[in-house]
């Protein structure tokens, strides 16, 4: 059995490495900074998709795909968008290799083959997909546009973290086109409202529900609605964001419709997505120094029965009983793994299925045959307890859910325990310093003073919160007035 993890409380950034690499959940790649994410971890992220996909489409919206490439001129087109993501972009300028005369087996890039226009390995697809937008769109009739797509995006970072920061990930973005200001706002609130029931529900990850400050604004928006998430180190991380566009995008690509009087109009945009580093999030939120601890609603084996037994008459006469109630949970819609292989001990066994952070253990051995019972064991909290066979599928079910919600409360104790309201910068400080976590303050509402405090403390303000309290009060740096607290912290 592999050694144990690193603590913790010891070294945060050391214990989330290994634990990504020892649940197989993903691992550094031959191409540097980009990841492979494993068959294990892949899981989880299907799971992700498949629940999100499924919202997606309920709330009216159909799947596309869009080109990985974008023209540069189509790319510099929304001045902003361009600027914001020109240091990150990966550029092909070629589109040919031939064989090195001098070496043998090595190939060079042609310099015949140069490209006549460069072309942007997407960070994000809104240049591609206005521009197509612009031959989709004529009428009022042909909207609300409402599309999504999944698909990878290469983002140029030097400093990478499998699942959090990486040269290449993958996500899912939709880009929606509408007739009225109104109903562009109307579904960025609509979509990130999904976002936090997903995080909420099924990551059992409470976040706040905000609006980015102009300085934290994505590049090309009017304005950026966030749900951020408190990681257990006190750090923040933002979990999704969901972007008003106004007519940026439609003026930029000339994306107009004629209205019911036949006037041209131009068109009101959102886009909004959400990536893998939702699973650098459900890590961090919740596993500990044993390995991970899946929500039952995300965890590919929600349920694994391990038999404990010595000789084939032994395990075929558990066989009967751990069969039967594989087949009861998987009629329920609980996903079971019944573990009978002889590879490995029961307790190696125990110790893999915690590591990955399967939410409940079946344990049978012949003393359980004996008297009708088997062991449960709760991952998150690792309380053990007999139970009869009797009706034990019904008692999982209960058990699931039961787990599920206690890992929510677990994250959304820490979330409250950990978000402090100060009142002076001296107090602010000290925050960050000792505590860490969400800081709530009074801001006087400029970048200047906003750029400020992260170079000093390297807090940003996280988000303006939606349920926004006006509260007359002073600047916690500047000392001017203040219309109300705003979200502070450290963030991944």
């Amino acid at each position: 059995m592999s050694k144990s993890l690193p603590k913790r409380s010891e070294n945060y950034s050391e214990w989330y490495n290994e634990l990504v690499k020892r649940a197989d959940l993903a691992e550094n790649s031959g191409v540097k900074g980009c990841m492979v994410i494993k068959p294990y971890g892949y899981a989880i992220w299907e799971k992700m998709q498949a629940v999100l996909d499924k919202k997606f489409k309920e709330t009216g919206h159909s799947n596309a795909y869009f080109p990985l490439f974008v023209p540069k001129s189509l790319f510099e087109a929304e001045e902003k968008n361009a600027e914001g993501f020109a240091k990150e972009c990966a550029i092909v300028t070629h589109y040919r290799l031939k064989n090195d005369p001098d070496k043998k087996g090595k190939l060079i890039v042609d310099p015949d083959a140069k490209l006549e226009e460069e072309l942007i390995v997407r960070p994000t697809s809104e240049a591609i997909i206005w521009n197509t937008y612009r031959g989709w769109v004529q009428s009022h009739r042909d909207l609300p546009l409402l599309i999504n797509q999944w698909a990878n995006v290469v983002r140029w970072e030097m400093k990478t973290r499998l699942f959090l920061r990486t040269a290449e990930f993958l996500w899912q973005e939709g880009h929606t086109a509408h007739a009225t200001e109104v109903e562009a706002v109307e579904e960025v609130k609509k979509m990130l409202e999904v976002y936090a029931n997903f995080a909420e529900s099924y990551m059992a990850l409470p976040v706040i529900r905000g609006v980015k400050s102009a300085n934290e604004r994505f590049a090309g928006a009017v304005d950026t609605y966030c749900i951020e998430a408190l990681m257990q180190d006190g750090k923040a991380l933002q979990a999704g964001t969901s972007h008003f566009l106004g007519q940026n995008f439609a003026k930029a690509f000339d994306v107009k419709y004629s209205d019911k009087n036949n006037k041209l109009e131009y068109v009101w945009g959102t886009s909004w997505g959400v990536s893998t580093r939702l699973m650098g999030a459900l890590i961090m939120a919740h596993s500990d120094d044993e390995g991970l601890v899946l929500p039952p609603m995300l965890a590919p084996i929600q349920v694994v029965i391990v038999p404990i037994f010595k000789g084939e008459e032994q395990l075929d006469a558990i066989a009967v009983i751990a069969t039967k109630i594989k087949q009861d949970l998987e009629a329920k819609g609980i996903s079971v793994k019944f573990d009978h292989s002889d590879k490995y001990s029961p307790g190696f066994k125990f110790a893999e299925y915690e590591l990955k952070g399967v939410p409940l253990r079946i344990a049978i051995g012949p003393r359980d045959l004996e008297k009708g019972t088997v062991e449960l064991a709760r991952r998150d909290t690792k309380t053990k307890e007999t139970v009869s066979t009797e009706n034990i599928d019904t008692k999982i079910e209960a058990l699931l859910k039961e787990i599920q919600d206690s890992i929510f409360k677990k994250a959304e104790d820490f979330k409250t325990q950990n978000t402090t309201t100060v009142d002076s910068y001296s107090e602010f400080k000290k925050v960050l310093e000792e505590k860490a976590g969400f800081v709530l303050a009074h801001w006087d509402g400029t970048s200047e003073t906003e750029e400020k405090i992260k170079e000093e403390t390297k807090a940003t303000i996280r988000c303006i919160p939606l349920d926004f309290k006006e509260e007359q009060g002073v600047c916690v740096y500047s000392g001017k007035p203040s219309k109300g607290r705003v979200v502070f912290a450290i963030a991944y």
